[in-house]
């Protein structure tokens, strides 16, 4: 049995064979070479590589040739990250030694269509990002005119056509032009990634039992489904929370244990789909509602609405797991 590191870049691997009885031994390939490095595979091999931006083709090519192919979380494995000497010859050591010492942080391997919808939201994501900062200038501007503008007034073409009514100097008329050129230009290509995400997000499994829970769409059940990918991969809800991060940091030392604000690991536009979906059901859902007026009035609204995200995602982790669809999910009737 061999535990093989595999330092990834977009033109050559580095890799590392290690066995039970012989150190390291160090060799390079050509990515246009990987049916060489393919062939010298054995189905006892284990692989261990970082999730980087080309993996899933590496992975395609070498998943038949081998035993297990694990994907390793760059960001957690800081013995490569914080290297003092950085090659990829020593990257590719440690990860050898660590997958035989199966102490590698791994990432787990979504399908393609959930990754193709994770792809899709987070180019929506940067889009809206840099609409939400262009929409900040135009605030400024009128600000320091003394002119009294609402930043949601800027979310419609009313909105927009107004701001080009008013006077502006020469400059800030150019500026004004461009920055609402581009605005237009990126609402309507957010518009054409929902549309694509939604057509995508009907494709995977567990799209029918989201939407039929209060508070999610075609749009937020594909943004949840692209971060959970298969909920069989989590053994509890409690585990999916984690993954979310929306549980408490816990500081253990001696017989002192400390509980602070939440992770936040995880994918953040999952967690804040995942709260506003929370906020959503409220609206219809008594039970839902009632819990988090509960929590409120005890500790505040922060800590309610995570405390209602929390409970909304063990309903979704229920729901997934035992393929319920609802007929009347305020009543939690389900179809037949």
């Amino acid at each position: 049995m061999r535990y093989i590191g595999v330092d990834l870049h977009t033109t050559q691997i580095t890799v590392c064979y290690l066995t039970e009885e012989e150190g390291p031994t160090i060799a390079k390939y050509q990515l246009c070479e990987i049916e060489r490095f393919v062939a010298g595979l054995s189905l006892s091999d284990e692989i261990a590589v970082e999730a980087t931006g080309n993996t899933r083709w590496f992975v395609e090519q070498v998943r038949a040739a081998c035993g297990r192919v694990v994907l390793v979380n760059p960001r957690q494995f800081d013995v490569v990250k914080n290297s003092v000497k950085k090659t990829d010859r020593n990257d590719a050591i440690n990860l050898a030694l660590f997958l035989k010492a199966d102490m590698l942080p791994e990432v787990r391997a979504k399908k393609e269509e959930a990754d193709k919808v994770q792809s899709l939201v987070g180019t929506r994501t940067k889009l809206v990002r840099l609409k939400t900062s262009l929409i900040n200038k135009i605030h400024a501007l009128s600000v320091s005119n003394g002119r009294k503008l609402r930043k949601t007034s800027l979310a419609s073409e009313k909105g927009l056509e107004k701001v080009l009514e008013e006077e502006w100097t020469q400059i800030e008329r150019i500026e004004l032009d461009i920055i609402i050129e581009q605005i237009r230009s990126l609402k309507a290509g957010i518009k054409k990634l929902d549309t694509a995400i939604a057509t995508e997000s009907e494709k995977l499994t567990g799209y029918r039992n989201l939407v039929s829970i209060s508070g999610i769409g075609s749009l937020s059940a594909g943004i949840l489904l692209s971060v959970i990918g298969e909920v069989k991969d989590f053994g509890s809800a409690d585990k999916l929370a984690s993954y979310f991060g929306i549980v408490p940091r816990v500081s253990n030392s001696n017989e002192t244990v400390n509980h602070g604000r939440i992770t936040k690991h995880g994918n953040k536009t999952g967690r804040t789909t995942l709260v506003q979906c929370s906020l959503a059901a409220i609206r219809k859902n008594d039970y839902l509602k009632r819990y988090y007026e509960q929590i409120k009035m005890r500790r505040g609204h922060g800590k309610a609405k995570i405390a209602l995200a929390r409970k909304y995602l063990k309903i979704i982790y229920s729901t997934l797991t035992n393929n319920w669809v609802f007929a009347d999910f305020n009543n939690f009737e389900l179809a037949e």
